[in-house]
């Protein structure tokens, strides 16, 4: 698992860095051709993480359902993120690594609702959703910087 929490902090660490010296209305712009936005895709990881990993679990997110609603699976932006939301989303990006690495050595997750995602692939454990939402943040990273150069 120390390996996949590896590639979670580097991909968390390019999301940030990527947008970094984005302004707010950078963030919230929608370019032509997406269905979404530089601010959309960093909530929507964050919240997926949580659904994947927590939820899935039967454990109580670290996001609140508000947010949840917000960002989760079939979303799409539909008023501007003001700045306080953004730094919050960017905060819990790199705060939740941290809780989810102490959940796990703490043993919190003890059991694991199976889950067919979307991808194709279903999801049996803990370790598996972690796996895949690697793979997902990945996904979105990419989002982020076509989102990018599309600006």
């Amino acid at each position: 698992m120390k390996k996949q929490f590896k590639l979670l902090e580097a991909t968390r660490k390019n999301l940030l860095d990527a947008v970094k010296d984005m302004t707010l209305e950078q963030l919230n712009h929608i370019p032509m051709g997406f269905n979404n936005n530089l601010i959309w895709n960093m909530g929507h990881v964050l919240v997926t993480q949580q659904l994947l990993c927590y939820a899935l679990a039967g454990v109580a997110c670290k996001v609140d359902n508000a947010m949840i609603a917000k960002y989760r699976k079939g979303t799409k932006p539909t008023e501007a993120v003001e700045a306080e939301e953004v730094v919050f989303i960017k905060q819990r990006m790199v705060e939740t690594i941290e809780e989810t690495k102490s959940d796990v050595a703490a043993g919190n997750f003890k059991n694991f609702n199976e889950y067919p995602t979307s991808y194709g692939i279903t999801l049996h454990s803990l370790e598996e959703a972690i796996e895949f939402n690697n793979l997902h943040e990945a996904m979105h990273f990419g989002y982020v910087l076509a989102l990018k150069h599309a600006l």
